[in-house]
């Protein structure tokens, strides 16, 4: 009896739809139970945070052999994430049915419940990701295009050499860190979209280029501006219609949890001439922040007193970011097509509602995606249950849960793990957030993905340590193999790949500033470089990586293979993690097929080298 299923969620015969439904769509649950139990009824258990668990009669259906099924046709009625288990009667007393490992389920007094996610089936994720390829530029460390830019702040630092190691000690006038800046800037970001373009992108995602007194930006001192040493206006007009006329949409981080004390609107130093709310109680900008004793005691964002945290229940500055006339306005009027919401679990649902309204007020099609790093669909943030995916919140979320399944299959984990970590995002989210995920190796907070498959980790350590750190040739090697493999997953997961500016190139990197070093200009041909832009040219030719579904036909022994199949159109993907070459036996309906990538293939097997992946074409 232990090893005994009574209900899988995977499995067709117990949930006619897999994962997440639309609201008011019917399915059919089914539990099958031994006869030897006499089981007399059985009950459906479902509830959400919102809501309280109510009982559902489920109906007698059939007997086979010595287990009979037991089944209930049922909708979730409206968006929300409920949860569910199931309940019986038999001459003995009543049980009941939990998850116990996976999707499967056991008999148990108590454990955990299914997930049911369900959305609005009116909403509309923006098409511009779904079939995506991403590139995510730090503006600052990407390009100089040698322009000399006006009204610069004569207190800033510039590098000479592009070279240099970021600073990584406090800068002694204003005691944080990352006030050293690089020069690179928007005009040499839009003199590059060629090359970006190569790669098969249509997305560019840009760290902060609001006015701010630090190089990453996300302490911002007006919203209305961009920073003098990135540009101009003009210059970001420029690149949004250059981009454009490629197919590149342009899209904008938002920082909208805090701003720089260092702002027009905190004015902690008084550098700007309006009065704000660190100097006066009748400032215009007030209201916007928690100060508990003003003005040096307030509330900020992790405690980094330069990050002074907003109000966002302030109808003042929720009308600044969000009204007719707002930042969003302002910024897609120009060019932009959409934004990543900082710090998204930290912004209130009502919040992101009125910033997706924006948002699409300016483009229907407009891009909105969240920086979540858990799973999205059941994020709990602040005691409360989040409502991402329930149709009036974010098309998008970084898709951390996949960056960790790769990495930990790649750095020794097990197959298997791997394929129940993407099964689970995939149960959870609705099709098109899965489909519009944005799947990272690498971001700006993060350490460079191959760094971290070479075999470093931070583990706490401190600047000083994570400065001096370089792979040996021996780690490089094998790293660079890896890196190959982790592309070709994130590329053919669902989702859509984001690649951080200079992976391409091998950068390598711990954690901030060491991510975020110049690009290499004159290292940018490598292996890895080709492989993405051939890569890219999968994704745009193969519809079956826009929306098809995600089946994985094995995963053991260091080895994954799985298919995305979306009615006629297929891909197969077989990535080894081992050392060791391995020859891999096709399934019937895959013999004759062809390796894109360029591994051996037979009839009836394909030859993958270790530490490798490939892309099967029928």
């Amino acid at each position: 009896m232990n090893d005994f299923c009574p209900f899988n969620s995977r499995d067709k015969r117990h949930k006619s739809l897999f994962g997440a439904t639309a609201a008011g769509q019917y399915l059919w649950l089914s539990v099958v139970m031994p006869r030897i139990m006499g089981v007399s009824h059985v009950w459906l258990v479902e509830g959400s945070d919102d809501r309280p668990y109510e009982y559902h009669d489920l109906t007698w259906k059939s007997t086979d052999g010595s287990t009979e099924w037991w089944s209930i046709e049922f909708k979730f009625s409206e968006p929300d994430v409920y949860f569910y288990y199931f309940e019986y009667e038999t001459p003995f007393g009543n049980g009941k049915i939990f998850k116990v490992d996976s999707s499967m389920g056991g008999f148990a007094p108590d454990g955990a419940k299914w997930q049911q996610t369900v959305y609005d089936p009116e909403s509309k994720v923006s098409s511009k990701l779904k079939g995506a390829v991403m590139y995510q530029i730090f503006p600052d460390r990407f390009r100089r295009s040698g322009i000399k830019h006006k009204n610069v702040p004569k207190d800033r630092v510039f590098h000479e050499n592009i070279s240099d190691v970021p600073e990584f000690t406090e800068n002694e006038t204003y005691h944080r860190w990352n006030a050293d800046f690089f020069g690179g800037d928007l005009e040499g970001i839009r003199e590059k979209l060629g090359y970006i373009s190569k790669f098969g992108v249509n997305v560019l995602y840009l760290n902060p280029i609001f006015e701010s007194n630090s190089n990453h930006r996300y302490n911002t001192g007006n919203y209305m501006k961009i920073d003098p040493a990135l540009g101009t206006e003009e210059d970001f007009i420029k690149l949004c219609r250059d981009a454009k006329k490629i197919g590149i949409s342009v899209v904008l981080d938002g920082v909208f949890n805090h701003t720089g004390d260092d702002s027009v609107y905190f004015n902690k130093f008084g550098r700007y001439k309006d009065v704000g709310a660190y100097q006066s109680k009748d400032s215009e900008y007030f209201g916007w922040y928690n100060f508990k004793n003003w003005p040096d005691e307030y509330s900020s964002w992790w405690g980094i007193k330069d990050l002074p945290e907003v109000n966002e229940e302030n109808e003042s500055y929720v009308d600044f970011i969000t009204g007719e006339n707002g930042v969003i306005h302002k910024w897609m009027s120009l060019g932009a097509s959409g934004f990543r919401l900082d710090v998204a679990d930290e912004l209130p649902d009502f919040f992101i509602e009125k910033i997706r309204k924006a948002i699409k007020r300016e483009d229907p099609d407009g891009i909105i995606i969240g920086e979540v790093w858990e799973d999205a669909s059941n994020k709990i943030s602040y005691g409360k249950r989040r409502k991402y995916f329930e149709g009036s919140e974010l098309d998008s979320t970084m898709n951390y849960p996949f960056r960790n399944a790769v990495i930990n299959f790649l750095a020794g984990g097990t197959a298997e793990q791997f394929a129940e970590s993407v099964m689970t995002i995939c149960e959870n989210y609705p099709p098109d957030n899965l489909n519009s995920a944005m799947n990272i190796l690498s971001t700006h907070d993060t350490e460079r993905i191959l760094s971290v498959l070479g075999g470093i980790t931070v583990n706490g350590r401190d600047r000083f340590w994570q400065s001096k750190q370089k792979l040996s040739d021996e780690q490089r090697r094998k790293a660079e193999k890896l890196l190959k493999a982790a592309y070709v997953l994130i590329y053919t997961l669902p989702g859509f790949p984001c690649v951080y500016y200079g992976d391409e190139t091998y950068m390598e990197g711990m954690t901030d500033p060491f991510n975020r070093r110049f690009f290499p200009w004159g290292k940018e041909d490598t292996d890895l470089s080709e492989l993405l832009r051939l890569l890219g040219w999968i994704r745009s030719n193969r519809n079956c990586l826009k929306d098809g579904v995600f089946i994985c036909r094995s995963a053991m022994l260091g080895c994954v293979c799985y298919e995305r199949v979306s009615g006629d159109d297929s891909i197969m993907v077989i990535v080894n993690a081992n050392p060791d070459n391995i020859t891999y036996d096709l399934p019937p309906d895959w013999y004759g097929c062809y390796s894109v990538t360029g591994e051996i293939t037979y009839e009836k097997a394909v030859e993958i080298p270790g530490y490798s992946g490939t892309v099967l074409f029928k």
